[in-house]
């Protein structure tokens, strides 16, 4: 498996080797001794999946403590733009966000440790989206960051993605207090 460490410190992307023939495919999608060697850490207790159209966008999203949430997320169908953003207020990378392509032909996955907002857009029709996570929903423990906040200066590559009405009026970053270290 390839392991790249991204310029936040602990969002790290593994891109497995797919053994494709006549028949089709295969890859291991999961290894909790490759992720905890690499520094992906957690004790995975619930998997969601999201299925959106071309131009949806869903984030930016977080879980405070004690509820907080790393992710394991990958694309099972399709394509999306992946962005996480550094909360973790003791971080040189505080506020600074990184994205990346998840493709389902590449199979490639993306660890978010916990103290980033996550967010996707759907670069395809019928994407299909997998998450990972070390924590259970908890609704009193959600928070988010909008989508298109300028102090962010997120390019989404589309000026009018679909965006939810709880996602349109989350909070921007110049009024986000972190709860994160």
């Amino acid at each position: 498996m390839e392991i790249k460490h991204h310029a936040l410190a602990g969002v790290i992307e593994f891109t497995p080797r797919v053994f494709g023939d006549p028949r089709g495919a295969f890859f291991e999608s999961f290894s909790a001794r490759i992720m905890q060697e690499a520094g992906a850490v957690g004790n995975w207790v619930q998997d969601n999946q999201s299925s959106s159209g071309v131009g949806v966008l869903r984030g930016l999203h977080f879980q405070r403590p004690p509820h907080s949430q790393a992710k394991l997320v990958r694309v099972a169908a399709g394509r999306v733009v992946d962005v996480v953003v550094d909360l973790r207020r003791s971080s040189a990378t505080y506020g600074q966000h990184v994205k990346v392509e998840l493709d389902a032909r590449r199979c490639n996955m993306l660890y978010v440790p916990t103290g980033f907002a996550h967010g996707f857009m759907a670069l395809e029709e019928n994407t299909l989206f997998l998450y990972k996570c070390t924590d259970y929903y908890a609704p009193g423990s959600e928070g988010g960051l909008r989508w298109n906040d300028p102090t962010l200066g997120i390019d989404w590559g589309i000026d009018a993605p679909l965006v939810s009405d709880k996602d349109r009026v989350l909070p921007l970053f110049a009024d986000f207090d972190s709860p994160f270290e």
